[in-house]
């Protein structure tokens, strides 16, 4: 067993945090509040720089324990698990490949390159989303039916919450004395919020559990946003006290008054974080907050170039490239006009046009559809519709027709392969099948 009083260790991954080594907290002094104390959890020193180090760790460690024959590993990710799970790798001597979105800071997916990771970067939301054909979970289920590969998925996998029950949780009890009162995170898996609120209330229900999130569209790596997470496997609602968003500009503004006034680097999921507690926590005597900040700022310059410009120069600006199809403009040009159309309804008016007669044509894979469907709907993947199928629609093409996938992409891209074969009355759902789930309308 490690000697945490010596901090002299055999190996990386004897500095792993549990209830005897634990992340730092720190007292936030500049919050505005007069009585309620509100504590950050620096993550970042965890050995591998992040929260998402308990993640990988444990999901390791469950696979061995359950005598997996693990050889190489891969992973979707937004950085910080595909991170962790690299050097976890490196040190049990496995290969590690990662599947993640383009849009993930450059910061980030150089690091995983020079981690040793086999990077697959893919057109997909900041934070993987499931269902998506397209893209990084999808991606790591291929990969990982090679053999000798394994995917852990830190996005279905008990591990993952376990992680902070067995560690966070035991942590912030003992570091507060058991005086926590308000536990505050932001939500991308919800490992976190899950696993450590599921602890902290078998030992006081009492403790106020608070989930932060982004709005859609938003520009914070890691995390999800209300909509993307009626998909997401550990979101449990009814077990949080509070769920909260805040925006990109509140965030990144947290951010910055943490590195310039408390004097803590923290990254925009941390500043994601403290907005919401600041929105949550009351200011009363004996309040104790504990709020985690799940890494360091250094991974995200190029975010807080975006957000914050006036601390940055301009750059000079680059010569645009030559497109290799001169076309592909206007077809990006017809897709955009088409997203801000006339032709783009909210779940509420599609589930009404479906109780009037309306055929909701489906376009996700098989897979997804097993997952959550909407009762009713005609199944037609959009490949096989790309390919020229209209197997269950309407022969009439004056019939309407309202398309819908997983978040309102391919259901576009549907819309107008239709009226290309000449169908003329054609609708598409904004956020699909999540935001018809989050409406609260019937599925199966």
């Amino acid at each position: 067993m490690a000697d945490h009083s010596t901090r002299t260790y055999e190996s990386i991954l004897e500095l792993l945090p549990d209830e005897q080594n634990p992340t730092p907290l720190v007292r936030l002094r500049h919050t505005g509040l007069q009585h309620a104390k509100i504590y950050a959890k620096l993550e970042w020193y965890n050995p591998f720089g992040a929260v998402k180090d308990r993640v990988a760790a444990n999901l390791v460690r469950d696979a061995e324990e359950r005598g997996e024959e693990l050889k190489n590993l891969v992973e979707p990710t937004s950085g910080n698990t595909g991170i962790g799970l690299a050097l976890v790798a490196n040190a049990r001597g496995y290969g590690f490949a990662a599947t993640l979105s383009k849009a993930i800071p450059a910061e980030k997916r150089t690091a995983l390159r020079l981690f040793g990771t086999d990077l697959v970067e893919l057109d997909d939301d900041l934070c993987p989303m499931p269902g998506q054909p397209e893209g990084a979970m999808a991606k790591a289920a291929e990969l990982a039916e090679r053999p000798g590969w394994t995917e852990l998925n830190q996005y279905a996998n008990p591990a993952n919450p376990d992680a902070h029950y067995r560690t966070t949780g035991p942590e912030i009890w003992r570091q507060t004395g058991g005086a926590i009162t308000h536990f505050v995170a932001s939500l991308g898996t919800c490992g976190t919020i899950t696993g450590t609120g599921r602890y902290l209330k078998e030992h006081n229900p009492d403790v106020q559990v608070i989930g932060v999130h982004p709005t859609d569209g938003h520009d914070i790596p890691g995390v999800r946003s209300r909509r993307a997470l009626a998909l997401t496997d550990f979101f449990t609602p009814e077990e949080y006290d509070a769920v909260l968003e805040v925006s990109d500009a509140e965030a990144y503004g947290q951010a910055r008054h943490l590195h310039q006034v408390e004097s803590i680097i923290a990254g925009p999921s941390a500043g994601l974080a403290l907005a919401g507690a600041l929105q949550a926590v009351p200011d009363e005597p004996g309040v104790v907050a504990v709020v985690i900040f799940a890494d360091n700022a250094y991974k995200y310059l190029s975010s807080f170039r975006r957000h914050l410009p006036d601390l940055f120069p301009p750059e000079p600006a680059a010569p645009a490239p030559a497109p290799s199809n001169p076309f592909a403009q206007h077809l990006d040009a017809a897709f955009r006009l088409a997203q801000a159309g006339p032709d783009v309804i909210d779940a509420p008016t599609a589930a009404a046009l479906q109780q009037a007669g309306v055929t909701i044509l489906d376009v996700r894979n098989p897979e997804e559809v097993a997952r959550v469907s909407i009762p009713g709907a005609v199944t037609l993947p959009l490949p096989q519709l790309s390919a020229g199928s209209l197997d269950g629609l309407p022969s009439d093409p004056s019939a309407p027709v309202v398309t819908v996938c997983a978040a309102g992409v391919r259901s576009l891209y549907a819309l107008l392969l239709l009226k290309a074969q000449g169908y003329q009355n054609v609708k598409s759902v904004a956020g699909g099948v999540g935001a018809w789930v989050e409406a609260g309308l019937p599925t199966a």
